[in-house]
């Protein structure tokens, strides 16, 4: 009992009274309860350790209550004090008196009932003691009354009681100081936590209680202390609310909108945090900026870093300039989604505030709370352009600090791509066109595509000038598509394209880049290149696409099975899709299609090396249109000059011939005509070298022409067994029809992309250009025919033949079988030509079309130049002519047979009477003067006068007048 005495005494506690004399001490004396205990005892602890401890205490320390145990521990102190070692022995006191402290809480625990029975005996004396105490007072009283007379004592028991209770309230006060003097310390510690609200509503809330102390002289120190930890406390605050604009925390920024709201300083807060938006997108890029350019210079060299940061641009190396502009979208990118998931988290909010402010009552405060909230969202949507209109200036200087001309094609499409997806990041971030990158980007892009394109035309003429129009074998199945240059054609489907390429019943559901890597990723991180991983399966080999395919071919051609239905659609729908007047026959079919699987490829498309290049160009442009949409005129306006160089080298190699236009056949249409005419004019150079004297501008509209093409002379086109270079013609024109047809799948996605007011251009040049593309077939094929048949010794032949005989001939004449074995030795150098390459329906039509307008028009020549003739003579021409159409139908399927009508409409004139003469001569200006003068003077001139005839020389001169 001793010893607990001392340890009361030790920690300022008094011993419990043994008279009835202290029994005021018993009041103030207070207990401590079982909570209290519980929580000494709850305390984590090592029994071994806590006994060691009190073991090491010394054995003064459980003497008498007559030890004094602050003299004793001053005098242990040595002369020569250690601050530290004082320290470190006040810690060891310290710890001893807490496992004494554990100690004799533990004991008190384990005798808690005789601890209650105690108190129980104790409260019935404290009971007795108040009744006592009741006598004693009415005892006093008594006293008093006897002792009215001395008021001298009564005032001084009266100030001693003043006195007594303003030593407590002091007491209280000074308690209160002491306490405001130690948040400091825990203000401190909220600050490492950030947990800025807590802070500052304590610092508040302890300025609220130093004002009530104001009076003590020591407050107004104590005052000014708090107001410098409330402004560190804002200081610190706005730290936190600058890391805020790179990685935006929702916990975190939370916490700082709370305590700026204890503060009242909402509207400064968004102000402030503007401000670090703006900080943080020029610090942001110039640092990404200058750690690229100090690793390309290899040095540690501080003169960077104190360049400004368009001069800092201009020293990124053309190696990093790509990697540098991806990482610098990416940590803008960081920025702008900050920026956007504070605005989230301030919409959330405000919903939720207002939800609260209606169940409130305070309207005061919900007005103020309302214009708060109106003000920080007028800042928040203002704030959108504001930081758009930063990234691009930044964006736009980087831009600008290197040459893009100095990158090759994919370098260059790179980063249209990654400024492509900037400029949606700002579209879906404020709804912005970007209007400072687009024109940046656009004016270079131009420039370099100029460049490129110029550079595209002088290829394309080298390819055409050294192509020798050989079949490139290519899969029945392929399509463009099917190219490295046209993937992002089928890539346009996913949700980051365009909403122009989108199906409509998807367009509602699309994903914003924001949503999409709101939770994490970046959209700008770079792509590895797949390329060398993709293959392109396009070629055929040996013309065909297998082996089995192959024998499985001649198998079918071989055998007497009918034909197959995918056969006949190939000659129905071949190509243009012309289905001929009269179906094919079986035999014929049969003669034809094992020269059509010879060619390989009964639907593998017609098209050379050049055209497939042209084909991949078209597609390299299509992807810097897709990307970069404000030069899509640019760009399509290149791509019509890529096709009409193709068309015109065509049309220069195999289809110009001036004596065409003398036929008078309407070979070339007028569109065709004024299409080629308008290429020649802007397109083709036709200058052989440059004009020293020319002007400056005649010199610049130079530059963007390109010199006529040459035919290789690898190309012979003099052969009548090749059929006069037939192959190479049918590679060629066939090739132009299938680009002008990957041109018209094209259509779709160029009209997407071109803006409104360039579409008529697009229009007219689909309209005018790319569809005349097989009226080429005419004019070029014409040649062939031209050619191919000997018209001349047909003539010949028909000079010799006497046409005034005298009787009716049974027998045809000799010229009709000498044309006849003309067009069968076509057919087999046709067949021959088929062999090397296939020859599309509309092709070989196109061709037998032409050879027996040809025959035919030869023929009427012939009949024409006669200078006899008897009504049997017409009666032979009659029998000849049938004689030939009955053989010809044998040889080809065209029907009706070309211009039968014009050499039976010219016999059966020689029949006609002279006012009937007149009228058909008006009516049948096809035939020349010399055919219809002709008709005239030798067919009827035996049955009509010479005023007659005389007559209709003159309507024929009528006619012939306005031709010349």
């Amino acid at each position: 009992m001793q010893r607990i005495k001392s340890l009361m005494t030790r920690q300022g506690l008094k011993s419990p009274p043994e008279s009835l004399s202290d029994v005021g001490a018993i009041e103030s004396l207070r207990v401590p309860g079982k909570e209290e205990f519980r929580e000494l005892r709850e305390q984590p602890s090592d029994p071994q350790a806590e006994q060691e401890l009190i073991n090491s205490i010394e054995q003064v320390y459980f003497s008498t209550d007559s030890f004094d145990i602050v003299k004793y521990e001053l005098e242990k102190l040595p002369p020569v004090l250690n601050l530290q070692e004082l320290e470190e022995y006040r810690d060891k006191l310290k710890q001893q008196q807490a496992a004494v402290s554990k100690k004799v809480a533990d004991l008190i625990l384990e005798k808690q009932p005789a601890y209650v029975k105690e108190l129980e005996r104790v409260t019935s004396l404290q009971t007795g003691l108040q009744l006592a105490a009741v006598i004693c007072t009415n005892g006093r009283r008594h006293l008093n009354i006897a002792k009215e007379g001395f008021t001298q004592a009564s005032l001084g028991l009266l100030a001693n009681q003043r006195k007594r209770q303003l030593l407590i309230g002091l007491l209280k006060s000074l308690r209160t100081i002491k306490t405001l003097q130690r948040t400091d310390v825990r203000l401190s510690e909220m600050l490492e936590e950030e947990d800025y609200p807590g802070a500052i509503q304590l610092c508040l809330e302890c300025q609220k209680a130093a004002s009530t102390f104001k009076h003590y002289s020591c407050i107004s120190e104590l005052n000014s202390k708090l107001q410098d930890t409330l402004e560190q406390i804002e200081e610190q605050l706005d730290v936190a609310l600058s890391k805020i604009c790179k990685n935006f925390d929702i916990n975190h920024y939370t916490k700082v909108q709370q305590a700026y709201r204890l503060l009242g300083k909402t509207q400064t807060a968004m102000d402030q945090l503007h401000m670090h938006f703006t900080q943080a997108i020029h610090n942001t890029v110039f640092q990404v900026v200058l750690g690229y350019v100090e690793l390309c210079a290899g040095n540690t060299d501080t003169k960077f870093q104190k360049l400004q940061y368009k001069d800092l641009c201009t020293h990124v190396t053309p190696d990093s300039y790509i990697p540098c502009l991806a990482d610098l979208c990416k940590a803008l990118w960081e920025v702008m989604l900050s920026y956007y998931r504070t605005m989230e988290w301030h919409e959330k909010h405000d919903s939720e505030d207002t939800t609260s402010a209606s169940e409130g009552s305070n309207i005061m405060g919900t007005e103020e709370t309302n214009f708060d909230r109106g003000y920080i969202k007028k800042k928040l949507e203002h704030g959108l352009t504001r930081i758009w209109q930063d990234v691009q200036l930044k964006v736009k200087t980087y831009l600008l600090g290197t040459d893009l001309s100095i990158f090759k094609y994919d370098d260059f499409i790179f980063v249209l791509d990654i400024i492509s997806r900037l400029m949606q990041v700002g579209e879906e971030f404020c709804g912005s066109k970007s209007e400072v990158l687009q024109e940046s980007i656009r004016k270079q892009s131009v420039n370099y595509f100029k460049n490129y394109h110029r550079t595209r035309l002088d290829e394309l003429r080298m390819f055409l000038e050294n192509e020798t129009w050989e079949l490139c074998p290519v899969k029945s199945n392929f399509s463009i598509l099917q190219l490295h240059e046209f993937k992002f054609m089928e890539q346009s489907r996913s949700p980051s394209v365009s909403p122009n390429k989108q199906p409509s019943s998807t367009s509602s559901k699309m994903v914003t880049l924001f949503e999409q890597y709101c939770s994490g990723g970046n959209p700008f991180e770079i792509q590895a290149d797949h390329k060398d991983e993709e293959t392109e399966d396009v070629l055929a080999s040996n013309g065909y696409e297998s082996d089995e395919q192959e024998k499985s071919a001649y198998q079918e051609y071989d055998s007497d099975s009918d034909v197959p239905e995918e056969l006949k659609q190939d000659y129905v729908d071949e190509q243009t899709g012309d289905a001929p007047v009269k179906s094919v026959s079986r035999e014929t079919l049969k003669s034809r299609k094992k020269s059509d699987y010879s060619l390989n490829k009964v639907n593998a498309p017609i098209l050379t090396n050049t055209t497939l290049n042209v084909i991949r160009l078209v597609g390299k442009y299509m992807q810097m249109m897709n990307i970069l949409k404000p030069i899509a005129f640019d760009v399509i306006h290149f791509m019509s000059q890529l096709f009409d160089y193709y068309l015109y080298a065509i049309y220069t190699f195999f289809g110009r011939n001036d004596s065409l236009e003398s036929t008078g056949l309407g070979l070339s249409s007028s569109r065709l005509r004024t299409t080629l005419n308008r290429i020649q004019e802007s397109l083709i150079d036709l200058e052989v070298s440059a004009d020293p004297t020319a002007t400056l501008t005649a010199a610049e509209e130079r530059k963007e022409k390109v010199p006529s093409p040459h035919l290789s002379h690898l190309v012979v086109l003099t052969f009548g067994d090749t059929l006069y270079g037939l192959a190479e013609r049918v590679v060629a024109t066939e090739s132009l029809v299938f680009l002008a047809e990957q041109f018209e799948f094209l259509q779709p996605h160029l009209d997407a992309v071109m803006p409104a007011v360039k579409k008529p251009f697009l229009q007219q040049f689909y309209s005018q250009t790319v569809s005349t593309a097989s009226e080429l077939r005419k004019p070029i094929y014409w040649i062939v025919a031209g050619k191919a048949i000997d018209y001349e010794q047909m003539l010949l032949l028909m000079a010799n033949v006497k046409w005034d005989v005298k009787e009716i001939m049974s027998q045809h004449n000799i010229y009709v079988d000498a044309l006849l074995k003309e067009f069968e030795q076509f057919n087999t150098r046709l067949n021959e030509v088929s062999k090397r390459v296939r020859i599309p329906l509309p092709v070989s039509n196109i061709l037998w079309e032409h050879c027996i307008r040809l025959a035919n028009r030869t023929i009427v020549e012939g009949y024409a130049n006669v200078k006899k003739c008897s009504n049997e003579g017409r009666a032979l021409m009659q029998l000849d002519f049938q004689q030939f159409l009955m053989k010809l139908e044998k040889l080809t399927d065209i029907r009706p047979i070309p211009d039968k009508e014009f050499v039976e409409t010219y016999i059966k004139a020689y029949y006609l009477t002279e006012n009937d003469m007149e009228r058909w001569i008006k009516e049948h200006r096809e035939y020349s003067t010399k055919q219809l003068t002709n008709l005239v003077n030798v067919c009827l001139g035996s049955h009509i006068n010479k005023k007659a005839r005389q007559k209709l020389l003159s309507a024929i001169d009528d006619i012939d007048r306005p031709k010349r």
